[in-house]
């Protein structure tokens, strides 16, 4: 009898010890499906030879420039619709000049919020969502996603790209882009290339070496190339000596030839100024096409009402034109737009669903930066909101805005969700102590055309210190598309909530995760400085006539004729830093950030452990396995974002601290254990060899390293890689 107890006994251990063991899910880092277009470019390509031997060399030329500043010209005889190309990454800008827009668009939170969340899944989500209502728009081509890498924190079009990572933005853009066309609108890849600051973009000329530019500048790009993107748009400066759109080297050689691109290759507005050049670059199609009065000073420069004289002249040759032209009627074959609408508006009805996208996207992207055991608030607390952005909506500007419907401001979101909100746009100090918790909502309004300043004004930090005197309580919440200056006030506050620009209705998000209703779960795709001396890039903007430095008035800096002052001095900005961009420059250099790559709180707690790899030993180009668990220590549910980096222990050039080459989201319910499981490749483990114009590994020691920020490694294993 004891016997068959101890059997029974024994027995359910191992039941037991089974059943905890089979609760521990696996988890892998998904990969992408590329989008395949309708109809094969080979069998695209051969109808628009087809076409191209029946039209005139007139009826060519009108093809590869712009009309009516956003359209392509269709062929009706051959059943080739026109065109209408919409910015832009976070939704459909509407264009209120022209007829025949949509009434309403979503607007989506920046992307620079949607690379926080660290979520390629809900990427793709919400390019879909955009992409439909493009179709609805009777809107052919998105000129998006934008994927310049963050080299300084005072672009003023941060806001619309995916952060200083070229690992993390090109598994995000690789989604969008799948995510986009497969509604049946074109994603249009931009800035290509080192399109890294606004400042007189056009007249910048950005010198940077083979190495840094394969290493993190062309990965995004290559990995939308990959995913299937259908076009590209190529940058406004000039790249070592030559602008972009129509530089032989980087649309031939670079973009077509080395990523083997076969889409359409634009200019972007106004960015080309030599028709020959421009012709005989391998760009497509240049817009948008003609002059309007800003350029008009600047000459004839345009590709449709040179081409015919040039190609009379022997300049430019009749096949670089068929190729041109073969393009653009290509991309509508190959997208079946010459058996289908571009208009679908039964995508109308979605739009309730888009707004849900939008929403959750907030939820997830919004960054908890500090919190001093003040946040989540009890709905009973009384508290007082100040500040900028609580009555309107800080949102970036420039050809990306989207103004979006039922918008919800702060002040409203805040109201909804606690009892007793006061709201004063200078309070007293009566107001700042009798509360228990003061909010204040700070920010900057980004803009294309032109850089901001990191550096808050000195009337806003004042005043954050004097509340934060007054009330240890005092919560900032920034509202801006980069990082900004926090130095003066981040020990002071009691919490920091980064909110970015966050949509229409991401200020419902943002009050939910102050009352604790959504935890928040957002990273940051940034480095944050603690002084814009800090930075890889910080003395890029020259020190001119003043004349042409700019002024700030009301918070925009204001040039004459801002970008378009053709005749500003050519600047060259060179990027001395080289391939440390972002972490791998402060880590390498040593200096300490105020916030990290990857870094964002919780209110859960999670606990890393149980690192294995497939081997110790790499060899050739195998690939090696590396899992670990991550568990949800606390009672919440949460959400948290595993980092995998790698460290070249002693390499004969010159390589980052670490390189981010993994992620993984998960949510992890209170107590819950999951394994994740990530595949890293011998490309993974590779520098650029600029001699060999290759990607190697050198024989040597490596470390695998698992955190939840770039300054957090929480587990660490040497392997070593050899040849056979």
């Amino acid at each position: 009898m004891k016997n068959l107890i101890s059997i029974v006994i024994c027995s359910l251990i191992i039941m037991s010890c089974s059943e905890t063991k089979k609760e521990i899910t696996t988890i892998k880092e998904e990969t992408v499906i590329p989008f395949t277009p309708p109809v094969s470019r080979k069998i695209a390509y051969a109808k628009a030879d087809e076409i191209l031997a029946q039209l005139s060399i007139e009826e060519k030329i009108e093809l590869i420039g712009g009309h009516n500043l956003f359209f392509v010209k269709g062929l009706e005889k051959f059943n080739i619709p026109q065109l209408y190309l919409s910015d832009a990454t976070q939704g459909v800008h509407i264009r209120k000049a022209l007829s025949g827009q949509l009434e309403k668009s979503t607007a989506f939170p920046c992307p620079i919020l949607l690379a926080s969340t660290w979520n390629p899944e809900l990427t793709q989500q919400y390019a879909n969502a955009i992409g439909e209502e493009c179709r609805a728009g009777d809107i052919a081509v998105l000129l998006g996603p934008g994927m310049n890498i963050y080299r300084v924190s005072k672009n003023g079009r941060n806001f619309e790209y995916f952060g200083e990572d070229p690992y993390l933005a090109s598994r995000l853009i690789e989604n969008y882009v799948v995510g986009m066309q497969n509604t049946g609108t074109v994603a249009t890849l931009k800035h290509f290339l080192a399109n890294n600051h606004e400042f007189h973009r056009r007249t910048s000329n950005v010198i940077i070496d083979e190495r840094t530019m394969h290493e993190i500048y062309i990965p995004a790009f290559k990995a939308g190339i990959d995913a299937g993107a259908m076009a590209v748009m190529a940058s406004y400066n000039k790249v070592n000596g030559e602008w972009a759109g129509q530089s032989k080297y980087l649309i031939s050689d670079v973009l077509k030839g080395e990523l083997d691109f076969k889409g359409l290759v634009m200019t972007d507005w106004w960015s080309v100024w030599d028709p020959i050049k421009t012709i005989n670059s391998g760009t497509d199609l240049e817009m948008p096409g003609e002059a309007n009065e800003g350029f008009a000073e600047y000459g004839d420069v345009y590709v449709r009402s040179n081409a015919k004289k040039l190609l009379d002249e022997g300049k430019v040759t009749e096949q670089a034109i068929n190729k041109m032209a073969k393009n653009v009627i290509s991309l509508s074959i190959a997208m079946g737009l010459d058996k289908r609408s571009v208009k679908d508006e039964s995508y109308l009805s979605k739009f309730s669903e888009h707004e849900k996208i939008a929403l959750n996207t907030a939820k997830e992207g919004i960054v908890l930066l500090k919190n001093e055991n003040v946040l989540p608030i009890s709905k009973n607390k009384k508290i007082l909101i100040t500040g900028d952005y609580v009555e309107e909506i800080a949102r970036g500007g420039g050809s990306a805005e989207v103004e979006g419907y039922n918008n919800v401001s702060m002040l409203d979101a805040l109201k909804k969700e606690f009892n007793n909100i006061t709201y004063s746009k200078n309070p007293t100090d009566e107001e700042i102590t009798k509360n228990d918790v003061v909010i204040i909502s700070i920010g900057t309004i980004d803009h294309e055309g032109w850089d901001k300043e990191f550096e808050l004004t000195p009337e806003t930090n004042t005043k954050i210190v004097n509340i934060t005197s007054q009330n240890p309580n005092t919560i900032v919440v920034v509202n801006s598309g980069s990082g900004i200056e926090m130095t003066p006030w981040n020990q002071k506050v009691a919490g920091i909530i980064n909110a970015w620009y966050v949509g229409q209705n991401g200020n419902t998000a943002l009050a939910e995760i102050i009352s604790g209703k959504t935890n928040p779960s957002g990273k940051l795709p940034i480095s944050i400085e603690k002084q814009f001396s800090d930075s890889p890039g910080a003395n890029y903007i020259p020190d001119i006539n003043e004349k042409y430095t700019g002024v700030l008035i009301n918070g925009k800096m204001t040039y004459p004729k801002e970008d378009s002052d053709m005749n500003y001095p050519q600047v060259d900005v060179e990027y001395k830093e080289g391939v440390l961009v972002g972490y791998r420059w402060y880590e390498t250099k040593n200096i300490k950030p105020l916030y990290a790559f990857g870094f964002g709180l919780s209110y859960s707690s999670f606990e890393f452990s149980d690192l294995k790899l497939s081997t110790t030993n790499l060899i050739d180009d195998n690939n090696l396995n590396v899992t670990f668990n991550v568990k949800n220590t606390s009672n919440i549910e949460g959400a948290e974002v595993a980092q995998l980096y790698i460290q070249d222990i002693k390499s004969s050039i010159i390589r980052p601290i670490k390189e981010l080459k993994g992620f993984k989201k998960v949510l992890l319910k209170g107590g819950e254990t999951i394994q994740i499981e990530m595949e890293l490749t011998a490309k993974d483990f590779s520098f650029y060899n600029v001699e060999t114009k290759s990607w190697e590994i050198e024989k040597g020691d490596f470390n695998i390293l698992i955190g939840n920020a770039s300054d957090n490694i929480i587990l660490q294993q040497k392997i070593s890689y050899s040849k056979k």
